[in-house]
């Protein structure tokens, strides 16, 4: 288990540090006075004082993009606390700005804070999968509006921690974590997800390149593929597929995307103007992306849930011309 939340760690690190190059960021406006110790607490300061605003234009903003989806989906309203998501979400910011603050890195983060984001999608996906769908969009909104209150150089200091919040909210990885420590350490199941996870990001990247080519100039809810908030988000998107692959593989069922990942995606996609077919090339490329990653011996544990997740999202099931 503990093995591994340490390999998303160092895969996750090395993702975000190939973003945020430390021979780029040094070229950005007082950097060395934000990385510092006095700057931390300043960003940390400042974002404290706007957190109480920023939850709230998060909840306004996750409630009208997503208020219909409750009547067409059948979702218990009483699940859904507008107070009560935005005190969680509060008090993991609010974590989130102290580890920053204290100059935990953000890899760091990611151990520490794990297990309160698994118990909080836990609270929330036990009595409807579908709940997380809003939880997690409050924790993205909250994170963008704080992030736009900062400077450039703020920014890319702050960000990789917003990732590392957001990664946890959208992905299994406690589940995971769990399911891996039911295995032996010689399990071929453990042994390919070991494999698996250190490249998701660079598979990620690949197939969003990918993805952008087979569809120049479209246009989702948030703007073009090739934008940078529809690229962050749709590289988290391909890494939260292979986290459910992963989930999968360890449990050796489907059920994890049965209940939780598909009807978020139904929910979901169709809101921010994702079709379908575009699905179904993502977890195509990602299949011959993996392929060309990952050992044979791997591929043949991964294939029978790779295979089933494409059928799953297959454009034959939703019927789209």
């Amino acid at each position: 288990m503990h093995t591994l939340a340490a390999t998303w760690a160092r895969k996750y690190i090395v993702s975000v540090t190939s973003d945020y190059d430390e021979a780029q960021i040094k070229k950005i406006d007082r950097l060395a006075n934000y990385a510092s110790s006095e700057g931390r607490q300043y960003t940390t300061e400042k974002l404290m004082q706007r957190l109480n605003l920023a939850s709230a234009q998060a909840w306004s903003m996750t409630e009208d993009l997503l208020a219909a989806e409750v009547l067409r989906h059948g979702i218990d309203s009483s699940l859904l606390d507008p107070w009560q998501i935005a005190a969680d979400s509060h008090q993991l910011f609010e974590k989130a700005l102290l580890a920053y603050g204290d100059e935990l890195t953000a890899q760091r983060l990611s151990v520490v804070i794990g297990d309160d984001c698994g118990r909080l999608r836990q609270k929330y996906t036990d009595p409807d999968p579908r709940a997380i769908g809003f939880v997690s969009m409050q924790f993205h909104h909250t994170g963008k509006i704080l992030l736009d209150q900062l400077s450039p150089a703020e920014q890319g200091l702050f960000s990789p921690y917003l990732k590392v919040m957001d990664d946890h909210m959208y992905m299994p990885l406690q589940d995971a974590y769990q399911a891996a420590a039911a295995h032996d350490p010689d399990s071929p199941e453990l042994i390919a997800v070991q494999n698996l996870l250190p490249v998701s990001s660079r598979v990620a990247h690949r197939v969003c390149d990918q993805i952008h080519r087979l569809n120049p100039g479209y246009q989702t809810y948030s703007g073009s593929l090739n934008s940078s908030e529809v690229r962050t988000s749709s590289i988290r998107d391909v890494e939260m597929f292979q986290v459910y692959l992963c989930l999968c593989t360890l449990e050796g069922n489907v059920s994890s995307v049965q209940r939780q990942l598909f009807p978020l995606c139904v929910m979901l996609y169709p809101r921010l103007k994702v079709k379908w077919q575009m699905v179904q090339e993502m977890l195509q490329v990602m299949g011959w992306e993996l392929y060309g990653q990952l050992s044979p011996t791997d591929m043949t544990v991964l294939i029978p849930y790779l295979q089933a997740l494409t059928e799953m999202f297959s454009t034959d099931v939703f019927q789209e011309s």
